[in-house]
Order: structure tokens, then C-alpha cells, then sequence
């Protein structure tokens, strides 16, 4: 049913329970499955010189970030016998990144982690998986963490 999945992830425990659900699907339909990694090139970094990072030295944490979570999902589902490729995006949203490798990895199935913010917070921060819910063609399976 589901040839190629695609799992973005961000280090969080949320996402961690998303890779064990994409672990069963994959393993169930002998599915690729490929782990994403959305980064944001160009975010707001902080006000002041106690908060200010240079592009190379954000762009450097980033990707440390980025690889880390990756190996972490990676590591779950070679232990666990599925066949799993990775790769780390730039895209100004997080959501634009899921939603354009979806589109450009041929997937045909999102599993990803929500991180279940509610009222203001949610507001103010935003759902990254309503916006993949809300501009992708892919099915989404949405997992609480």
C-alpha cells in the first residue's frame, strides 16, 4: 500500500514516537522509508549581542542539530530491519520543507509528530502539521506524543 514513506523529524520525543509508528507501517508493507530534516536558513536568531549568532555559526548548530536527530532515526529503523535513506533541507517554513520533499522524493506517506500545543501557544507558534495537513496531496498520519 505505502511504497515510500516520508518521517520528518526534529530531535523532540514526539518525533521519536513518529519513527516507531513509520517503523511498523514500513516494516507491514515493506516500505522505504526516508527521514527529513527541515532547516530554516535564514530565522529570527534574537535581539542583542547576548543573543546573537552569525549565519555560519547558526547554520554550524543547525546542522549538528540536524545530523543528530537524523542518526537517531535512523539508527531505530536500521535496528529494526526497514530500508531507510535521510536527508537535511533548507526551506524558509518548516512545513514547505516536508511538503516539497514529499513531492520530490516520490513519497506516497508522511508520518509525523505532533507536538499538541494548544490555544495561544499554538497561536503564536504555529502547527507545522496542520500546514503539511493543510498544503500537502500526501496522506498524513499524525502522531501524538
Amino acid at each position: 500500500m505505502f511504497k515510500h514513506i516520508l518521517v520528518p523529524v526534529d530531535g523532540s520525543e514526539t518525533a521519536q514516537v513518529a519513527v516507531a509508528k513509520a517503523i511498523a507501517l514500513a516494516k507491514a508493507f515493506a516500505s522505504k522509508v526516508t527521514v527529513i530534516y527541515v532547516i530554516d536558513p535564514y530565522p529570527f536568531t534574537g535581539v542583542g549581542t547576548d543573543f546573537a549568532y552569525g549565519q555560519a555559526e547558526y547554520l554550524s548548530a543547525a546542522m549538528a542539530e540536524a545530523n543528530a536527530a537524523v542518526k537517531a532515526a535512523r539508527d531505530a529503523m536500521t535496528g529494526a530491519g526497514v530500508t531507510v535513506d535521510s536527508l537535511v533541507v533548507e526551506a524558509h517554513t518548516a512545513w514547505r520543507g516536508i511538503v516539497e520533499a514529499g513531492h520530490s522524493q516520490a513519497a506516497d506517506q508522511n508520518v509525523m509528530g505532533s507536538h499538541g500545543r494548544k490555544a495561544l501557544e499554538k497561536l503564536v507558534l504555529g502547527s507545522v502539521a496542520q500546514a503539511v495537513l493543510s498544503h500537502t496531496k500526501l496522506p498524513v498520519l499524525v502522531v501524538r506524543g
